[in-house]
């Protein structure tokens, strides 16, 4: 599957026309990555956006330094490293590779770039980082 395919799964780039969605596949870097490698890490500055091709990461969340809690399971089609980009501020969860994964990663800088073409893409994660927030307040703080 060409990355264009992979990215018209992504809720979303759905919208986005077959040219649109050639250009970002354009943009975008495959990346391997081992089961157990940390993708990106809690505390880091953000630099990329990350949609999974193949495989399952987890995200952890340490917010005393003592009791990690994993806030989701994501696979394929699934896309993370979001918050950031939006928000300047650093990582605010931990992303490892459950399996041998392979990852499509954009740069901060060509995300907003495609995001200020392109301003469905943002109005399509709404829901996506609502359902996210809602997810990591409900989980337990203890």
């Amino acid at each position: 599957m060409g990355r264009e395919e992979i990215l018209q799964n992504v809720p979303i780039f759905s919208e986005l026309g077959r040219r649109d969605l050639e250009r970002l596949g354009r943009l975008m870097v495959p990346r391997q990555v081992r089961a157990g490698e940390v993708i990106i890490k809690q505390g880091d500055q953000a630099a990329g956006f990350f949609v999974i091709n193949r495989g399952k990461v987890e995200v952890v969340q340490d917010a005393d330094g003592s009791n990690p809690q994993r806030l989701a399971t994501l696979g394929e089609g699934d896309f993370f490293g979001e918050m950031a980009l939006f928000e300047g501020f650093p990582r605010n969860a931990t992303v490892r590779a459950i399996d041998d994964t392979e990852c499509l990663a954009m740069t901060r800088w060509d995300f907003t770039a495609e995001m200020k073409n392109h301003p469905e893409i943002a109005v399509g994660m709404v829901p996506v980082l609502v359902r996210r927030l809602r997810e990591v307040e409900s989980k337990p703080t203890h």
